[in-house]
């Protein structure tokens, strides 16, 4: 006899009626496209809450999801029965109002059997966190089978070794059910989910805690695994659900994130150069008091840009962030706007120059100090056409952008020559003297 996990909260996080549910699910295709991510995913972040709270948040996610996966582990936190470790559930499939969705038992078993997932169907009864990412999937895909985890106490080492494991064959895919922070006021919320989106993105989540995310195991695991792959974390969505009720005492934060193979300068260079370009190209024309009416949420995260600009081949204006400090969107406007009009070196652009005018942009990475014990270790380390250097000794500063090295091909020539322009002289050395390393996306 067929084991059928029947819903729980069918008709209370989301319509009951399959005519209710599609209509639904027209209404988040109908999002601006801007939203959407351009790129398949095999692992994503996504909220676990009543569809008017986040639904749209994790439509956005799961339908980045590679529409050729075959399996797809559900890992989500256990609300309804606490214990240590992770579960798995002896279901043969889970029901939902738009159709059964069967549970590939053989890889559950191998979780038992392999990663010490206990087998708990208790920890299922009830249980939202997986449940409401059903209808989205069967809506989204075709031909898959479901692996539900449930997170305990002290998971995130078990679920991290899942996500090493099973990552590497491409039909397999993975969701991080979790909600982020709980029950506070909304001004304190935002502040706490900024914070966990930094982390998430950055993925550097060491002190990451319960109080930020109720599935902390998974998005640590999750974090921890992008870090070793160089793998990125793109934002896709964040809100609160004060943005639905309007009721900012006791709120709950919800974002949504796909996992990326690759940098998010990568990224954002592939699927938004044009995008930035024109949104640097309107904070020109109104003097940097632009900002655009839809944009993708990743722009929201913290970022740092140069903005070069050309006239007939001539420079123009060059302004920029050598870290980032605030969202990518604002460092673009503001540095478009001030390489026009503040670079000290030139006169501001006028009006009938802006159709002339190139734009070039520079998306940084973090940059990282090379450490050297003398000027020829110092160039050992530097990598022509590729790295970009900043140096800093007491009140001097000065970086030169990978592309500089078009102009100053050789490595002593083009070390010297930023010596010069931090307002040292070319041969100067000394033990106090730092340099950094760092690299860009070029649009």
């Amino acid at each position: 006899m067929t084991n059928i996990k029947k819903p729980a909260v069918s008709g209370m996080f989301y319509p009951g009626s399959k005519e209710k549910l599609i209509a639904f699910m027209e209404k988040c295709k109908n999002m601006p496209a801007v939203r959407f991510a351009k790129t398949d995913s095999r692992l994503v972040i996504a909220p676990h809450a009543g569809y008017v709270y986040s639904g749209e948040s994790a439509y956005l996610a799961l339908s980045a999801i590679a529409n050729n996966v075959k399996n797809i582990f559900i890992i989500a936190p256990a609300h309804k029965m606490y214990f240590e470790g992770a579960a798995i559930c002896t279901y043969d499939s889970f029901e939902t109002p738009l159709g059964i969705i069967p549970q590939n038992k053989v890889i559950s078993e191998e979780l038992s059997q392999n990663f010490g997932c206990l087998k708990l169907d208790e920890a299922y009864e009830g249980e939202h966190a997986i449940e409401v990412h059903l209808p989205f999937l069967i809506n989204l895909l075709k031909d898959f089978k479901i692996i539900p985890v449930l997170a305990g106490g002290c998971a995130a080492q078990c679920i991290k070794k899942i996500i090493e494991n099973y990552y590497n064959n491409p039909q397999n895919a993975f969701i991080i059910s979790s909600d982020l922070s709980h029950f506070l006021d909304d001004r304190t919320a935002r502040k706490c989910d900024a914070l966990t989106a930094e982390m998430i993105e950055s993925t550097n989540v060491s002190g990451f805690n319960t109080h930020q995310a109720c599935n902390a195991a998974g998005i640590v695991a999750a974090t921890d695994f992008a870090r070793a792959k160089n793998f990125s974390f793109i934002r896709l969505d964040m809100h609160n659900s004060s943005d639905i009720t309007h009721d900012k005492k006791r709120v709950v934060g919800y974002g949504s994130w796909i996992m990326y193979e690759g940098s998010t300068n990568k990224y954002l260079k592939e699927q938004y150069g044009g995008f930035l370009k024109s949104i640097c190209r309107n904070s020109i024309i109104n003097k940097g008091n632009y900002m655009p009416d839809e944009y993708p949420a990743v722009l929201d995260s913290m970022g740092a840009s140069f903005v070069t600009l050309e006239k007939f081949g001539a420079l123009r204006g060059c302004i920029g962030s050598i870290a980032a400090h605030r969202a990518l969107i604002n460092d673009l406007i503001l540095n478009a706007a001030s390489a026009a009009y503040h670079d000290p070196r030139f006169l501001p652009v006028r009006n009938d120059e802006i159709d002339d005018i190139q734009i070039k942009i520079s998306l940084l990475s973090e940059p990282h100090e090379i450490l050297f014990d003398s000027q020829d270790d110092l160039l050992s380390k530097i990598t022509p056409f590729k790295d970009g250097i900043i140096i800093k000794e007491k009140n001097y500063q000065a970086v030169y952008l990978p592309s500089v090295w078009e102009q100053l091909p050789d490595k002593k020539l083009f070390l010297n020559s930023l010596k010069q322009k931090a307002g040292l002289n070319a041969d100067y050395f000394s033990d106090t003297i730092k340099a950094y390393c760092f690299h860009s996306e070029y649009i």
